[in-house]
């Protein structure tokens, strides 16, 4: 039996988050404050990406729980390669000087690929988490808060990294947008479970 791995997402009714959690739990919050008639938009948004997270809420909750499950990926469906280790194999275009000096490497051209691989993760995740932690949460504030005060002088602080220097420019935004923007840009990507009731 395969379990659905949703990504944690976050549902605003205009600038009142309802809910953080998985997807699934966060698409029924939404579709419950619409059916209570929410007078503000209800969005919600994927935490690790800050993307906009588009939710088809018509019908019942086993509907649209459905929808949601077929719309995922499938994680044991795999393509070639050796899928109970996990391997896939894709291509890769290459010059024929690389493919060489690949092959003439011990273990030959894929041993020589992952080992390049894990040394450049090894050396660079910290500052290619720190980007893509940046990028989410640029794309959040961008779609919710762009035509609020300070967003450009904030997204110039979120971007140099200066998290005392963001924190003073969204203070006059909404509490709820402003403790999530925080939580995106400095906190984490995966903000703990968190719901506003009223």
């Amino acid at each position: 039996m395969n379990t659905i791995s949703y990504p944690i997402c976050t549902a605003f009714a205009g600038f009142r988050r309802l809910l953080t959690g998985p997807l699934n739990q966060v698409a029924i919050a939404a579709k419950l404050a619409i059916d209570r008639g929410s007078a503000e938009p209800v969005t919600i948004y994927e935490d690790a990406t800050g993307r906009l997270v588009e939710v088809d809420i018509r019908g019942s909750d086993d509907e649209v729980l459905a929808r949601l499950s077929s719309g995922l990926k499938d994680p044991d469906a795999r393509g070639r390669g050796r899928p109970k280790l996990g391997v896939v194999a894709r291509e890769v275009t290459l010059l024929p000087r690389h493919w060489e000096w690949l092959n003439a490497q011990p273990g030959g051209a894929s041993v020589a690929l992952r080992k390049l691989v894990e040394d450049a993760r090894r050396t660079r995740d910290a500052s290619d988490r720190r980007r893509e932690v940046q990028g989410a949460a640029y794309r959040f504030i961008a779609a919710i808060a762009g035509d609020l005060p300070n967003f450009e002088e904030a997204s110039r602080a979120l971007f140099a990294d200066d998290a005392a220097r963001f924190a003073q420019l969204v203070a006059m935004w909404p509490p709820d947008l402003r403790a999530h923007a925080i939580q995106l840009a400095f906190g984490g990507a995966s903000p703990a479970t968190h719901a506003t009731h009223g």
